[in-house]
Parts: C-alpha cells; structure tokens; sequence
C-alpha cells in the first residue's frame, strides 16, 4: 500500500519549534531562516485544518492539537536518528543488549570482550548485570546470562559452563582451614541460595553447622568480603582465577558442591537475529559447548 505523502520538513519544523516554543531558536537548529520555520508551520497547520501553536507576544505556546502531535514526532524522529547513528564508515553496527550475572560478568567474561570485539566489530553491545534476577521482556535483553539448572519458563537456554562451588577465602584464613570440620569454627558468608552451605557439608560427609553469616545477592561482593578476612565463601572457583593466581585469594579444600551451571538465555518467542547469532555462536565456541 503506497504511503500518503508526508510534509517530512514542516513536520520536522514544528516538532523543533514545539521543543523550544521558538520559531527562532528552531530556525538556528535547523540552519535556516525564522522566515521558513514559521512559513513551514503555517503550511502544516492550513494542511490538517488547526492551528499547533498560539502565537504569542513572547514565544509560543501550544494547542491540544500540538500537545496530541509533538510526542509522536518526537519518537519517531528519534528512531530515525538512533538507526542512522548505527551507520559508520560503510557499516551498520547492530545493537546487541545482554544482561549478565555479576559474577560470570567479571570472572569470565571481562577478559574475553577484546576477542569478542575483533571477532564482531560492528555490533555495538550494551552490558547489564544483575543478581541472577532478570526479566528479557521488560528490560528489552536480547540476552541474560544467568546461572542456575536451565529450566526456566518461556525462555531457551544454552549451556555455557559448568560451576561447582568451592571454599574461598583469605590467605591468613586458609592457614587455619585444613579440613572440613574446621569451617564449623569459621564466619561462613552466604549467598541468596540456601542450599549452597548444607550441599557442600554433605558432599563433605559432615552435618552442616548453623549458618549464620552475613547474606550477599552477589557472590562477588561475597568473595571480596572473604577476600578482606570476614569469613569463608562459597563461590565458583572458576570464577576467580585471577584472584587465585595473584594470591588474594585461597582454596584451602579440594571438596566441591554443584549446584547449578551458566546458561545463556532467551525468549523462545524470540527469533535470533544476525546480531544474537552471531554472540551466542562467538560464547558457545569460547566455551566449547558449541554443537
């Protein structure tokens, strides 16, 4: 169905004028006479049969009919001219938006972005994090990399990484930690998931003590408290490579619990497009789950 035509410069001079309530502050904007604005938003006006302003002694105010048109140009104006930012030296950069759990986020993938940004250059990607608390839908995520078993309702998931859970903490904490049963002793920081402390103390083949550390929503925050003395965590080792390597951080216990894994997500509704291939083909091959 062929379009009507649109008066694309009178739209724009009233949508400018409407801004600053000024015909001639529209006029510098646009590079042109106030002359023209003015003569452009008479013709728009005459086209649709009302007046969009009341001309007043000083400036402009305007009529409902102005109030009804200014936020629909406004919008569609500013998704012309998002897209054609995306257009640089030849090429369309994609905008690709990931929400990512913290934790998956610093630990793993922080080094790797550079790869990633040689690999798909022209994908403009914006990074979200969150504490494994994510809605694609309403946050507008073409992705959310999550952890957890990678059942979760509406949503396609790809395995990322296994993440069995280990016993972290300082180096002047680890000297006095040799076996199990000497956590019992110890400050044991905790996740969200309460399950976290009692698996490892089972997979351990001790009974669990009473927990009552303090509770993070970040098992980032929660290693660097324990990093800083305040207790024991319980934390993807993998996680914390770096840390580990550098000395900042111990693993007094070989014992590992596995309560979950890292899962790339997404709407089942949602057709991938070249963008979301092309970052979940780049993150299943970095981690060697690709099929």
């Amino acid at each position: 169905m062929a379009r009507p035509h649109l008066p694309l410069n009178a739209l724009r001079a009233f949508e400018c004028s409407a801004r600053h309530l000024s015909f001639t502050l529209a006029a510098s904007e646009l590079n042109v006479t106030q002359a023209a604005v003015s003569q452009q938003v008479r013709g728009l006006e005459a086209r649709l049969g009302v007046a969009l302003f009341r001309r007043l002694p000083r400036g402009l105010a305007l009529t409902d009919e102005g109030h009804a048109l200014l936020p629909v140009l406004a919008d569609a104006f500013g998704r012309i001219e998002a897209v054609i930012q995306q257009f640089d030296n030849g090429h369309f950069f994609e905008v690709l938006s990931i929400g990512v759990v913290g934790t998956f986020a610093v630990g793993w993938l922080m080094p790797r972005l550079r790869l990633f940004r040689e690999s798909c250059p022209f994908i403009d990607l914006r990074l979200m994090t969150h504490n494994n608390v994510v809605d694609l839908a309403a946050e507008g995520l073409d992705f959310a990399i999550r952890f957890g078993d990678g059942n979760w309702p509406g949503l396609h998931a790809d395995h990322l990484l296994s993440a069995p859970l280990a016993v972290l903490c300082a180096p002047s904490v680890a000297a006095r930690v040799r076996r199990a049963q000497d956590l019992v002793h110890e400050t044991l920081l905790r996740s969200y998931r309460a399950e976290d402390w009692p698996g490892w103390f089972a997979a351990a083949g001790i009974d669990a003590p009473a927990i009552r550390g303090p509770v993070f929503d970040s098992s980032r925050l929660m290693v660097e408290a324990a990093m800083q003395g305040a207790g024991v965590a319980l934390a993807p080792a993998s996680m914390f490579e770096r840390e580990l390597q550098d000395g900042r951080l111990a693993r007094p216990l070989s014992i590992e619990v596995k309560t979950g894994d890292y899962w790339l997500t997404r709407l089942r509704s949602r057709t991938l497009s070249p963008s979301m291939k092309l970052f979940r083909d780049w993150l299943l091959g970095q981690t060697g789950t690709a099929s």
